[in-house]
């Protein structure tokens, strides 16, 4: 007898990232995989969260206006346009439930973020893969796909997988294109990394329209992957309906007491900030020496592309790891002869870069 069945579109989500096992592997002693912050979490956020945890029996019931406040004056921006939730991946599920529906259509970036697909197929809508030059996002590529069935454009801005990123001109050209019933969403997860002049912070569209949204998250710059903690600005009505099916306490109370404190902790950031420009420019510097194709990014890890048939990304990833380096394949076909690689603490980059030149070098 068949048992309740579940959303027909759940059936077509795939992996986007390439699973991997520990059989036969050595263990991780460096792990340039997940584009977590190698600096870690300010000592105060971590310092505030053991603290919260002292009454972790107890619900936080202002947590999530807690913590909107403190974004808002952070960032500049109006607090009672800010949902928090569990990660920007929460925020994104739930934009997608709230404004996609059956047979309707959600536009993505061909080898964009390579997850956004399966929003759509939760909700039993289409994606829609918009072709891209080079891996980035092209505008008249987006354009090209709208249909009177699209209701939503995920981009990731700076990108991820590729770092790449979309100027405000672009962004901008976009939008301007739009019917206002279609939502263009803005996951800006790296946002904080991003040092090119021509870049704009989603926030500022979102404040000049009905129909943009910005996603972000905790787990790059402030370090608190392992929180899961990320938050939404929009319009007022769009905040509504994401806050309408968010859970009655949308965050941990150890996750907004450290969500509160690396936001009051600019020096970490900045910090970080630095750092992270220092290593990826000194870590590109050696893998182009070594011949290897970097490249550029604005966001904390670098796309590395091994074009000699010989030695492809594969068996780089593989040898890697047999060192007990971890890094990261993507199941797309498009990155086939690409490794993306976190920035490390400078010991680990060096520890990797070594041991790539010994596998180019090897018979």
């Amino acid at each position: 007898m068949a048992g309740p069945q579940p959303r027909s579109g759940l059936l077509n989500i795939k992996p986007h990232m390439i699973a991997v096992g520990s059989k036969g592997l050595a263990p991780v002693s460096i792990d340039l995989s997940s584009n977590e912050s190698a600096l870690g979490p300010s000592p105060r956020a971590v310092a505030a969260g053991r603290a919260a945890m002292a009454s972790a029996e107890r619900y936080h019931e202002n947590a999530a206006r807690e913590l909107a406040e403190a974004v808002a004056g952070r960032y500049g921006l109006d607090a009672g346009r800010i949902a928090v939730g569990h990660g920007s991946d929460d925020l994104l599920a739930r934009l997608a439930r709230a404004f996609l529906e059956p047979g309707s259509e959600l536009i993505h970036s061909r080898n964009g973020y390579l997850k956004f697909p399966n929003y759509a197929h939760a909700n039993d809508a289409r994606p829609v893969a918009a072709a891209d030059i080079a891996l980035r996002a092209d505008v008249d590529g987006i354009l090209a796909c709208l249909t009177g069935r699209t209701r939503a454009i995920f981009i990731a801005n700076p990108d991820n997988p590729s770092g790449s990123y979309l100027s405000a001109a672009e962004i901008r050209r976009l939008h301007a294109a739009l019917p206002d019933n279609i939502l263009l969403v803005l996951d800006s997860a790296y946002a904080d990394y991003v040092r090119a002049a021509d870049y704009e912070p989603a926030e500022r569209l979102v404040e000049e329209a009905s129909n943009v949204v910005a996603t972000r998250t905790f787990s790059k710059i402030f370090g608190l992957a392992g929180m899961r903690l990320g938050w939404l600005y929009g319009p007022p009505a769009v905040v509504d309906a994401v806050r309408r099916i968010g859970l009655t306490f949308p965050i941990s109370s150890p996750g907004a007491a450290a969500g509160l404190a690396a936001l009051a902790d600019r020096a970490h950031t900045d910090m970080v900030f630095a750092l992270n420009a220092e290593a990826k420019a000194a870590f590109g510097d050696r893998l182009r020496r070594l011949g290897l194709h970097v490249a550029a990014s604005e966001t904390n890890f670098v796309l590395v592309r091994f074009d000699d048939p010989a030695r492809p990304a594969a068996a780089a990833w593989k040898y890697l790891r047999s060192l007990g380096i971890a890094t990261r394949r993507f199941a797309s076909p498009a990155y086939n002869d690409y490794v993306r690689i976190t920035l490390g603490l400078e010991r680990e980059l060096a520890r990797t870069a070594d041991a790539l030149a010994d596998f180019l070098d090897s018979a």
